[in-house]
C-alpha cells in the first residue's frame, strides 16, 4: 500500500482532515499524519507541531504563548522545509497532501519545495486560482482550488476533498513508470522566436548521445533551469536564449530574477551562452503595456503576448549585465553571437531588425566581458539558422568533452 503524507492544521481544520484521512484510508491508502497548526491538535498525528519548531531551535510553547500569528507561521514553514525532506528520507511517504487558505498553503509549500521532482504533492488551497508562482516556485506542486473555505464539511466542499484524494490515489497507484534513460542530460532555453534553433540544437545533440531538457524562457523557465542546474542535473547547459534578462532589466513580466545566468557558472558545469531573444521586452495583451512604454516599438505575438523592441541604450546595459554574469565562470565557457539576429523577427525586412541596437549589446559585452575562460565567437548567422545552432550544440560537446579528461 502508497502512503500519503497528510500535511496541514489539525487544530482548526482537525474535522476536515479527519474526513479526508478516511477517504484516502478507503481508497486503500495509509495516511501519514502531520500537523503544523500552532496549537494542539484534535486528534493525535505522527508528527507534532513541537517536531517542526524544534527543527529551528523554537519551543512550539513558547510560540503560542507570543501569539503572533505571522511570527508562528513564519517559524513553522521554516521548520517545515527542514523536517519534510528528512522524513520523505526516511522512506515514510511517497506523496504529499494538503488543505488550507493563504496561511496554511505559505506554511505547507516551502517543504513540498524541497521535495524531489515527480513525487506528488497537491496542495488544496483557496488561492489557487490566483497567481500561483509564490507557492510553486521552481518545483512541480499542483495547486487546486477549493472553491470554497477549508472549513467545515459541505455539499462542495466535500466533492473538492472526494476529487483531491481520488487524484492523489490516481498519481500514486496509476503512474506510468518511464524506462530509464542512461543519456546525459543537456539543458537548454527555448522562446517562440528561437524555436528553430533549439530544435536544430536538440536533434544534433540527440544524435550525438545527449538528452535534452527544453525550458521555456518566460521567467519561471529560467529559474526552474537554474534550479537543476545547481541541483546537479546536468552535464553541460546550451543557454540559447537569455531574453528573460531583457524584462529583468527593463520591467517585462517574464523577468527570472538577479541570479539568471549564475548556476553553470558557480557550479562548474559546461556552458554555451548566446542572445536568443535579447531584442525583446515581453508584456501581456497591449493594453497591458505601461503607459510610459506607449511610443515605442511593438510586434503583437498573440493575443495574449506583446513584444516590445529593445532600444540601443537598453541592449548596452544588457551587454554589461551578460558580461558581468560571464566573468563568474570558473571552467572553459563560449559564447556564440549571431550576428544577423537575435530573434526570428530581428532579421532583415523582420519588425525588430535593428543592427544598431545589436551592435550596442555586441560592443558593450566585448567592453565588459573580462574573464579568459569565456571564448566568445561571432557568427555571420542569424540564430535560427541551422548552422549557427548546430555549431553551438558542438561547442558544448567540446566544453563536456574537454571536462570530462
Amino acid at each position: 500500500m502508497k502512503t500519503v503524507a497528510l500535511v496541514g492544521t489539525f487544530d482548526s481544520k482537525g474535522t476536515e482532515y479527519q474526513y479526508i484521512k478516511q477517504l484516502l484510508e478507503k481508497l486503500d491508502l495509509n495516511v501519514f499524519t502531520i500537523h503544523t497548526g500552532v496549537f494542539e491538535s484534535s486528534f493525535v498525528p505522527d508528527v507534532d507541531v513541537s517536531e517542526i519548531a524544534e527543527q529551528v531551535g523554537e519551543n512550539i510553547a513558547q510560540i503560542r504563548q507570543r501569539n503572533d500569528r505571522a511570527y508562528a507561521t513564519e517559524i513553522l514553514a521554516k521548520g517545515l522545509e527542514i523536517l519534510l525532506p528528512k522524513l520523505y528520507e526516511e522512506n515514510l511517504f511517497e506523496g504529499v497532501l494538503s488543505f488550507g487558505g493563504t496561511g496554511g498553503t505559505s506554511l505547507v509549500a516551502p517543504g513540498m519545495r524541497q521535495l524531489p521532482i515527480g513525487l506528488p504533492k497537491l496542495i488544496v488551497s483557496t488561492v489557487a486560482s490566483g497567481d500561483t508562482s509564490v507557492y510553486v516556485g521552481t518545483s512541480d506542486i499542483i495547486m487546486m482550488p477549493s472553491i470554497v473555505d477549508v472549513s467545515g464539511l459541505n455539499k462542495i466542499s466535500k466533492r473538492i476533498f472526494g476529487n483531491a484524494v481520488s487524484a492523489m490515489a490516481g498519481l500514486l497507484n496509476y503512474r506510468f513508470e518511464t524506462e530509464e534513460d542512461e543519456r546525459p542530460l543537456i539543458a537548454t532555453t527555448m522562446f517562440g522566436v528561437t524555436t528553430p534553433a533549439v530544435n536544430y540544437a536538440r536533434e544534433y545533440l540527440e544524435k550525438n548521445g545527449y538528452e535534452v531538457l527544453v525550458f521555456h524562457a518566460t521567467g519561471v523557465g529560467g529559474r526552474t533551469m537554474e534550479s537543476l542546474i545547481s541541483d546537479g542535473y546536468f552535464k553541460g547547459v546550451l543557454d540559447l536564449t537569455t531574453t528573460e534578462w531583457a524584462d529583468q532589466l527593463v520591467g517585462g513580466i517574464l523577468n527570472a530574477g538577479e541570479k539568471r545566468l549564475e548556476a553553470a557558472a558557480l557550479a562548474k558545469v559546461p556552458q554555451v551562452v548566446s542572445l536568443g531573444a535579447m531584442d525583446m521586452v515581453n508584456f501581456g495583451p497591449f493594453d497591458t503595456v505601461p503607459e510610459k512604454f506607449k511610443e515605442r516599438l511593438f510586434y503583437k505575438h498573440n493575443p495574449t503576448v506583446t513584444l516590445m523592441r529593445t532600444t540601443v541604450e537598453e541592449n548596452k546595459k544588457l551587454g554589461q549585465i551578460i558580461a558581468e554574469k560571464l566573468n563568474l565562470v570558473q571552467i572553459e565557457t563560449v559564447l556564440t553571437i549571431p550576428k544577423n539576429g537575435f530573434s526570428g523577427i530581428d532579421v532583415v525586412d523582420g519588425p525588430f531588425y535593428y543592427p544598431e541596437a545589436d551592435l550596442a549589446l555586441i560592443d558593450a559585452l566585448k567592453k565588459h566581458l573580462n574573464n579568459e575562460k569565456v571564448k566568445l565567437i561571432e557568427l555571420d548567422y542569424a540564430i535560427n539558422d541551422q548552422a549557427f545552432a548546430e555549431f553551438s550544440a558542438q561547442q558544448l560537446i567540446n566544453l563536456i568533452d574537454k571536462k570530462g579528461n
